[in-house]
């Protein structure tokens, strides 16, 4: 059932054109995706809706600003570029599209280890300098692996599915799920220090708090296996990325896989231009069916926000 809503919406990032299109049969719609901070700061007044993605900063003095605003969405997951308590205290709601770019995250989750696994960047990139690496190229084999997870959400849940197809046992961290919901979730629960220790491959799935900041560091990497591969995919900062190089160039850790960085870009620090890790550029929600579901998700969320109608991802 269509829903006409009053007011005007602002899409200040690029988000699919069907979530545009969703927006504009039940509201006013702007799509302004080069605004800049000082012109959000001018115009913002004159909106009840607030779409952005991660380049817009959505900080206390935009709040201040937005006095007809009435919700905020945010297409994607993570909110670290909103100022959660400025809008709690201004009444603005904050949605987001949580479930949009899960299989996405997942299945370069799978793609990192496969890539670790068998040594596929390095093996492409002498191959196009004419050579054949083949016998620097002994690999290892998913199967029979073990993988820890820290945070067995949506993504991690995805991740657990596919490594068990692959053959893999998945042991899990995760301090806000009970046992029973953890093995609902194909993972076996386990300590924080036994999937650090246990474990032939680290993945981490958490969102970036203070309680999660650089939780993997120097004595997290010193419990774990020598020869461990460490991913992640989640966000910047919540890896020691000093720790981490200090654990590839001594040995400890044989790959890591990377796609989120503490400062971004990261430029061509020592860590991305080490030969055993391979990173990417934040790529993890970029499928074509991932952002239609996000632009998809958070029109419908905007709508249900300014309708007052229930919702399903309220993030304040």
């Amino acid at each position: 059932m269509n829903v006409s809503v009053r007011g005007r919406v602002l899409v200040a990032d690029t988000i699919a054109a069907a979530g545009v299109e969703k927006l504009r049969q039940a509201v006013g719609v702007d799509v302004r995706t080069n605004i800049d901070a000082r012109e959000l700061l001018k115009v913002i007044g004159d909106y009840r809706g607030l779409v952005v993605r991660s380049r817009t900063k959505v900080m206390a003095e935009v709040v201040a600003a937005a006095t007809k605003l009435d919700v905020v969405g945010r297409a994607g997951v993570g909110v670290d570029n909103i100022d959660l308590e400025a809008c709690k205290r201004h009444g603005i709601t904050v949605v987001n599209s949580p479930m949009a770019a899960s299989v996405a995250v997942a299945e370069l989750t799978l793609a990192f280890m496969l890539c670790l696994a068998r040594r596929v960047p390095f093996a492409d990139t002498r191959m196009k300098q004419g050579e054949w690496p083949k016998k620097q190229l002994k690999g290892v084999e998913l199967d029979g692996k073990t993988l820890g997870l820290i945070a067995v959400g949506r993504i991690g849940s995805e991740v657990a599915r596919r490594a068990i197809a692959f053959g893999m046992r998945v042991i899990a961290y995760d301090p806000y799920l009970s046992a029973d919901e953890m093995r609902v979730r194909n993972v076996e629960p386990a300590t924080l220090e036994t999937v650090l220790s246990a474990v032939d491959y680290i993945s981490v799935h958490t969102p970036l708090t203070d309680e999660t900041h650089h939780m993997i560091n120097a004595a997290a990497i010193d419990a774990m296996r020598d020869g461990v591969r460490i991913l992640c995919a989640a966000r910047g900062g919540v890896i020691d990325e000093a720790a981490l190089l200090a654990g590839l160039e001594s040995g400890k850790v044989a790959g890591a896989a990377l796609d989120v960085f503490e400062s971004e870009p990261p430029g061509a620090s020592a860590l991305v231009k080490h030969p055993h890790v391979i990173t990417t550029a934040h790529i993890g929600a970029q499928t074509r069916e991932a952002q239609d579901r996000a632009g998809v998700d958070v029109a419908a969320e905007v709508i249900s926000a300014l309708s007052g109608a229930e919702l399903r991802w309220k993030v304040v």
